[in-house]
C-alpha cells in the first residue's frame, strides 16, 4: 500500500475522468512527469510540511494499490510514471495533519 495527499476537489473531479493526475499541489503529472507518493505516514506528514502548509481546503490521503502500476523509488519516495487509475484507490481518508 502507497499514499498520496490530495485535494479533495481535485479527487472529486477525477471521479468524472477515470484518473488522477495531479502531481502536489499546483502540479500535474505532466508538469513534473509523475505523481509523488509515500510510503507511510510519516513521509505523507513530510509531504504535507514542504508542500501543503498553509492550505485550508479539504486535503484526502489516497490508499493506493500499487499493483500494475509504474512505481519508482526516488530519493525514498515511490512515484507514479503515469495517471493513477482511481480504480487503484483503495480507501479514501481526511487528512488531519
Amino acid at each position: 500500500m502507497i499514499h498520496h495527499l490530495a485535494l479533495r476537489t481535485d479527487w472529486e473531479a477525477a471521479q468524472h475522468t477515470g484518473e488522477y493526475r495531479i502531481s502536489t499541489l499546483g502540479r500535474t503529472l505532466e508538469q513534473e512527469g509523475f505523481i509523488h507518493c509515500s510510503r507511510d505516514l510519516t513521509q505523507l506528514r513530510g509531504v504535507h510540511t514542504t508542500y501543503y502548509t498553509g492550505v485550508t481546503d479539504d486535503l484526502l490521503i489516497l490508499d493506493i494499490d500499487p499493483t500494475g502500476l509504474d512505481l519508482r523509488t526516488e530519493n525514498g519516495y515511490p512515484h507514479l510514471y503515469g495517471p493513477l487509475p482511481i480504480t487503484a484507490v483503495t480507501a479514501t481518508h481526511p487528512y488531519t495533519g
